[in-house]
């Protein structure tokens, strides 16, 4: 997750019941029915019955559970297996970008609206960082910044170039009054090509909103990855 920050912002779920049937016993309706007393019992909420357990639990729970009581080892070791191929898929996609691309974090989600209105909070960013491509004013850039965990993208406003080919630039953001040496560490003016994480080639709008709400909220994030891993572990084939 990257982070276009301000100078200000700095940082910027019915269980049917199941009754046993024997001497002694009697279905639920039944029971209901002839005994006024076991009509009125009151339950306490959330209590089983100690021999109806499975049957008390919540129907998303028996279906998650009995398919797999229901795999045999081969089926679950199968499943499993298709869900690493899946993950090492999506890891080698990855790192082919990071290849492709030139830039460890080919694609990136803009946290904060400093950059607007050419970029918005949840844009999803695409960039390259070839090192033969030199950086101009005016370009809109992915950089860190010496202590701080979340790199920054805002735009490119100067540029000084030596007769050796060293480049230093200073950014600012298109929504910020001022640039940014304040976001810089101190005594840093300016920056340099090393401190470049890639340029912004083109983005998708709002797209990356999915995963600034699972940084804001971690449980819903938890439970989404508990549902995609248990739906690709009891997918069965058609």
């Amino acid at each position: 997750d990257y982070d276009s920050q301000t100078p200000e912002r700095v940082s910027g779920h019915v269980a049917g019941k199941a009754v046993g049937r024997g001497p002694g016993r009697c279905s639920a309706a039944v029971c209901d029915a002839r005994s006024p007393r076991a009509a009125s019992a009151p339950r306490e909420p959330g209590m089983v019955r100690a021999g109806a357990v499975g049957s008390h639990l919540p129907a998303s729970g028996l279906d998650i559970f009995g398919d797999l009581r229901k795999m045999n080892k081969r089926q679950l070791y199968y499943q499993v297996l298709n869900f690493a191929m899946i993950v090492s898929s999506a890891l080698m996609i990855w790192k082919g970008l990071i290849v492709l691309t030139g830039s460890e974090s080919p694609i990136v989600v803009v946290l904060s609206g400093s950059m607007e209105p050419a970029f918005h909070r949840g844009d999803l960013l695409f960039l390259t960082n070839f090192r033969e491509d030199p950086i101009r004013a005016g370009e809109i850039v992915v950089f860190k910044v010496e202590g701080r965990d979340i790199p920054i993208v805002h735009r490119v406003i100067k540029v000084h170039e030596k007769d050796n080919g060293d480049i230093k630039f200073l950014t600012k953001g298109d929504n910020n009054e001022v640039d940014d040496r304040g976001l810089y560490k101190e005594g840093q003016n300016w920056l340099e090509k090393k401190d470049v994480v890639g340029r912004a080639r083109g983005f998708l709008p709002y797209v990356g909103m999915v995963t600034i709400i699972m940084n804001d909220y971690p449980k819903f994030k938890y439970a989404l990855l508990a549902v995609m891993g248990a739906y690709v572990l009891l997918k069965r084939e058609s």
